[in-house]
């Protein structure tokens, strides 16, 4: 029991477990960041590749 009561009370890795959380919260945040921005993000990128294919440029002399 001595021994099970010295790991509930040992705070060593507490830090790292914070860390770990806070850094896998970060990279789900990135990841739903973009899902939800990549699909509005290629349309954009669509639509301008289609006005400068379709452009001509003039040049005056």
């Amino acid at each position: 029991m001595k021994l099970f009561n010295a790991f509930l009370n040992d705070e060593s890795g507490a830090v790292t477990v914070d860390w770990v959380v806070l850094t896998a919260a970060i990279v789900g945040l990135g990841i739903a960041v973009m899902t939800s921005v990549g699909a509005g993000t290629a349309d954009f990128a669509d639509t301008i590749s289609g006005h400068m294919s379709t452009g001509s440029v003039t040049t005056s002399y």
